[in-house]
Parts: structure tokens; C-alpha cells; sequence
């Protein structure tokens, strides 16, 4: 296992770099990719057997190398050992804000890995292993359950003429063979493969190893055999999606997807799903709602392994102390972003439009869905874009991939999409941005103040003062701002026969987390109605950041007070910081449309 004295020096060819700047990818350069990511983990092993001296867990791991190096290679290019190496390190230097569990059952973790190369390398050996909660997890194979009441312990594993055991005083379970198989005491790692001979995937379906879920570990939680199979069923369908729809990009995955970590399904439409870029390969998903959910996020957590495999090679952006601090809107988050996170997501969401893109040909009675995702992904793609577009942190590699997204996504914004599911997504684009501002940017406190002033002493309109770039001060309490493209889903989503949603407003409201009557009104298309529900709303919770921007749009539809619509829909921070300060200072609370069309009046020059 020591590494050579000289390792190999990765670089990306023209070609390679020229499709990963393009958002693809295909076989050949995930290859350079994970070559790349071999030598790194091997380094990073190494690293961590000089500060520590792993032990017998590394005479072990050099034992299986001989007998069987492609187990000890693919167990090593596992995503779950990356996150281990990664996990490990940062605990050594102090830097993992986690206390649990201790570190040596971290360290020791090289222990689980070592028994389960030896395993598969059919060696007879004796090594502890840590035990969590009782649980024993042997990476790639699956996880022991042993009655043990304390939470942090050892176990021994042994085998010996083909028989494996894992075991404490009092204690054992055998491990079946094939391991993959259950048995008593024994939850296997389920190994997937889906799709016809040599455009099938092969994949890790991994409820077990701690190392599973990202950034943090958590402790194993097997699937049941029903909730397995739907598992299954569904990655069957995606992948018949992706086969059909993508097929560059899923040659790519057979080579790039490793392992799928499920975690329990969310609320409709709000899927979870995170990478890391140090457990390349690896994605962990909820349960998703529908085939079609499944393959956007194969589609969108490949980008991040992808870019994130690039990113060990090459920077994209220099590093500059005084520029870190800049933070930025990202039109798929609730809060700020900092660049190198918001380049990260234009470089994901960039592959979500290009699937909608590619789907909506073949969407059948989801045909409305399908062109409202690619006309909502297209805009917030290029929102993102033309924010950083040129930013002097850039590399030239970094610009130029930006400016390839960039032509990308302009030649998208010029196809035809269908005026109502047009008008929904440019809505939804809209209303995030409104309610994001209301949130996180702030009005200077003596602009605010003045404003007061004036209305009090009923002056034509507010002074200059409040025109100022706003303070960005990110607001970590906000939730759902993408509530209201939540609802527009549900009443373009349709029944299975492919009718219209018909589900009552109120009814469909409450579906959605953070929805105000008023989203549900505006979603279905009734603005008048939807306009006196935020105006209600208001009154009651004045600081609702949704009910400002929603009540902008409301008004833009009925086109009843263009001056208010247009404030509320462009610098809803203004009317919700004035409004604030009034009730502190006015027994009566402003009506909001008023106040917005006065504030959206000529601004006070004297």
C-alpha cells in the first residue's frame, strides 16, 4: 500500500477540459478523473498512516493488495472512504466541528476497511474493529448488529477456511456468502444493476456505512426489503430516462456513479440530495416522488462530481483574503452564497436545464411540467450567471467555463416555450428574488428613519436616501422561498389521467411548507383574490417576508396600482423596513399598498 516514490502528475488533455467546461463528460475523461482521485485517497492514506501508524490495520490492507488488488483498489475509490480519509483528517487537526463519536472509533474505521478487503481477498485473519451502537459496518459488504449496550466499543472480526464471523464476549453473527446477502445479525450492502447489457448501472445501494451521508456520518439505518425494491424499481425507471433522453451522460455515470445513499422521502417536489467532493461517485438522495425526480438528481449530483473531481486538479478561481467575504444570491437557495458555492450551482442547475431541456421532447401528459422546469432552470441559470460574469477571481480555465455555460444557456433562452408555462416560471422567478431581497438586504437605518419622517409629516414622497444599495445581512431564519414554484407544480402536475390539478387552493396550501394563502390564490390564477389574502396576511404578521413580494406580484397581475407592483417586485426590502419602523412609531399601521405607492413615488429632493 506505501505509495511510489514518485506518484503520477494528472492533467486534463484540451479535449477533456473542453467538455467538462461545457457541463459533459464522457467515459474517457471520468477515467483521467478517477485516476486522479486514486493517487489523491493514496496520498491521503498515507498521510494519515504517518500521524497515526494504522497498525495491523495496514499489514492487513497490504496482505489483500497482494492477494487481490483490484478489491483493495475498488475499495479504496469507494465514495464512503473518501469521506472517511476526509472525515479522519479533519478530526487530527482539530477541525470537525463533530465530538462523536470519539476519535479513535474514526481512526479505527481503517480497521472495518482493512477486514472487509481481507475478506474479499479470502484471507484467514483476526483484526478489532469498531463497534457503533452495536453495529458493525464492514465497508462495501454491509453491517453486523450485535447486542452491546455501549455506545462506542470494538468487535473482532475472524476469519478462517471461508468462514467469517464478526463477534463480542457473548456475541456473534456470521457473516453469509456471498456477504451481499442477508442473515441473521447481517444487513448486506445491496449491490443495483439496472438497465440492458453494456449500458447497464452498477451501483451500491448503501443504508449502512457511517460514511454514507454528507458532509457529516451518521450511524446505519438498513432499508427495508420493500423499501429496497421500490428503491430498485424506481432507479430501473430513471434510468430508462436517462438511457433514452441523455445517453452521453449516462455512458458517463456507469463510470462515475459508485454508490446511492437513500435517506427517508421529503415533502412532494422538495427532494434531498448532496454530494461531496471528497466521496467522488457518491450520492445521497431521499426517496424520490417518481422516476423523472430520480434522474434529475442522478443528472445533478453527477455535475457536482464531476466539477468536484476538476476542482482536485486545477482552480478555477484564485484565492483572495479580501474577497471571501463576498456573498451572492443563488436562485436554488434561501440564503446568500459565497462564489465558489454559486459557481458550484450554476454548474449543477446548468445540468438540470439541459435535462428538462432534453425530457421536455418526451414528457407526454407531463408536458406542461416539463416546459415550466426548463423555462424556471434556463432563468435561474442565467440570473446566477450574469451576477459573476467577468468576476476578476476567475482563472482563465474558470472564465472560460463560465462563459461556455453562458452561450449555453443564452441559446436556451431563445426556444419557444408555451406563454402560460413561460409566464408561471418567469412568476416564480421573480417572486424567489423579491422574497430573497426582502429577507437578507437591508435599507440603511437613517435612510429608513428619514423615510418615517416624511410620511409622518406627509410629504409627497420618500427621500433619495432610501435608493441606496441596500446592506446584505443574511437572514439565517429564512425557509421555503421557493413556495409558490412549489404550488405552480402542483397545479401543473395534473392526475394520472392527465387532467388539471382541481385540488382547492386552501387545500393545496397546505401541502407546501411555508405557503401563504395568498401563494395558493396567486398560483392557481386568481391575483385579485391572492391580493387581498396578503394584504390580510399582512396585517397580522406584518414581518412575513413572502406576503410583501407575493402581494407585488398580485398586484403586476390585476395591473391595479402599477407604482406599488413595481416597488414590491423590485425593492420589497424597502417597503417591509419602512413598514416595520412605522408600527414602532405609529399607533395605526400603514395599509401596505399605500405605503408601497407612496414609497414608489418620485423621491423627495428638497
Amino acid at each position: 500500500m506505501r505509495a511510489e516514490p514518485t506518484l503520477p502528475h494528472h492533467r486534463l488533455p484540451p479535449d477533456s477540459l473542453t467538455e467538462l467546461a461545457g457541463g459533459e463528460g464522457g467515459p474517457d475523461t471520468l477515467g483521467l478523473l478517477i485516476g486522479a482521485e486514486r493517487s489523491r485517497r493514496l496520498l491521503l492514506l498515507r498521510i494519515l498512516d504517518d500521524a497515526t501508524d494504522l497498525g495491523p490495520a495496514w499489514d492487513l490492507l497490504i496482505k489483500a493488495q497482494r492477494r487481490a488488488p483490484h478489491v483493495v483498489d475498488e475499495l479504496l475509490m469507494y465514495p464512503q472512504t473518501g469521506m472517511w480519509l476526509a472525515t479522519a483528517l479533519r478530526r487530527l487537526r482539530g477541525t470537525s466541528p463533530q465530538d462523536e463519536p470519539p476519535p479513535w472509533v474514526v481512526l479505527g474505521h481503517v480497521a472495518a476497511l482493512a477486514a472487509a478487503a481481507a475478506l474479499r481477498a479470502e484471507l484467514d485473519f483476526t483484526i478489532e474493529v469498531p463497534a457503533r451502537h452495536g453495529r458493525v459496518p464492514l465497508p462495501t459488504l454491509g453491517c453486523a448488529v450485535l447486542p452491546v449496550a455501549e455506545p462506542w466499543t470494538t468487535a473482532t472480526v475472524r476469519a478462517e477456511a471461508g468462514r467469517t464471523v464478526v463477534e463480542t464476549s457473548g456475541a456473534t453473527v456470521v457473516v453469509p456468502v456471498p456477504p451481499h446477502s442477508a442473515g441473521p445479525g447481517w444487513h448486506p450492502v445491496r449491490r443495483l444493476s439496472v438497465g440492458p447489457d453494456k449500458l447497464q448501472l452498477e451501483v451500491a445501494l448503501d443504508d449502512v456505512d457511517p460514511y454514507r451521508t454528507y458532509p457529516w456520518p451518521t450511524e446505519p439505518r438498513p432499508l427495508s426489503e420493500a423499501a429496497a425494491a421500490q428503491w430498485r424499481h424506481v432507479l430501473e425507471r430513471a434510468w430508462e430516462v436517462l438511457l433514452r433522453e441523455q445517453p452521453g451522460t449516462a455512458e458517463a455515470m456507469q463510470r462515475g456513479v459508485l454508490s446511492l445513499s437513500p435517506t427517508p422521502a421529503r415533502e412532494r417536489f422538495r427532494p434531498r440530495s448532496v454530494t461531496s467532493g471528497d466521496a467522488f461517485g457518491g450520492i445521497e438522495a431521499s426517496e424520490p416522488d417518481d422516476a423523472v425526480q430520480l434522474a434529475v438528481t442522478l443528472v445533478h449530483e453527477f455535475q457536482h462530481t464531476k466539477l468536484g473531481g476538476l476542482l482536485h486538479l486545477t482552480p478555477l478561481l484564485t484565492h483572495d483574503a479580501d474577497e471571501n467575504t463576498e456573498l451572492w444570491y443563488a436562485p436554488w437557495r434561501d440564503d446568500p452564497r459565497p462564489l465558489e458555492g454559486l459557481l458550484q450551482g450554476i454548474y449543477a442547475f446548468a445540468g438540470i436545464a439541459g435535462f428538462w431541456h432534453a425530457h421536455r421532447r418526451a414528457a407526454g401528459t407531463q408536458q406542461a411540467m416539463a416546459d415550466f422546469e426548463f423555462a424556471l432552470w434556463r432563468t435561474h441559470v442565467a440570473t446566477a450567471i450574469e451576477q459573476i460574469h467577468r468576476h476578476p477571481r476567475f482563472t482563465p480555465l474558470g472564465g472560460a467555463l463560465l462563459d461556455t455555460l453562458r452561450n449555453r444557456c443564452a441559446g436556451w433562452l431563445e426556444e419557444p416555450v408555451p406563454e402560460e408555462q413561460l409566464a408561471l416560471a418567469r412568476l416564480c422567478a421573480a417572486d424567489h428574488v423579491a422574497r430573497w431581497r426582502t429577507h437578507h438586504l437591508r435599507p440603511a437605518a437613517a435612510a429608513v428613519e428619514e423615510t418615517v419622517r416624511a410620511w409622518l409629516a406627509e410629504a409627497d414622497g420618500p427621500p433619495p436616501s432610501l435608493a441606496a444599495e441596500p446592506e446584505l445581512v443574511p437572514d439565517p431564519s429564512v425557509r421555503w422561498l421557493d413556495s409558490l414554484a412549489m404550488l405552480v407544480r402542483y397545479h401543473l402536475s395534473g392526475t394520472d389521467d392527465g387532467r388539471p390539478w382541481s385540488e382547492a387552493p386552501e387545500k393545496t396550501m397546505a401541502r407546501v411548507t411555508g405557503a401563504l394563502p395568498g401563494d395558493a390564490l396567486l398560483a392557481a390564477g386568481d391575483p385579485t383574490a391572492a391580493r387581498h389574502a396578503y394584504v390580510a396576511h399582512l396585517a397580522g404578521e406584518p414581518g412575513r417576508a413572502g406576503a410583501w413580494s407575493g402581494l407585488g406580484h398580485a398586484l403586476k397581475a390585476t395591473a391595479d396600482e402599477p407604482a406599488a407592483a413595481r416597488l414590491l417586485c423590485h425593492w420589497p426590502e424597502r417597503a417591509r423596513a419602512v413598514h416595520e419602523s412605522l408600527l414602532r412609531s405609529a399607533a395605526t399601521p400603514p395599509n401596505p399598498v399605500r405605503l408601497a405607492t407612496w414609497l414608489a413615488a418620485p423621491m423627495d429632493t428638497r
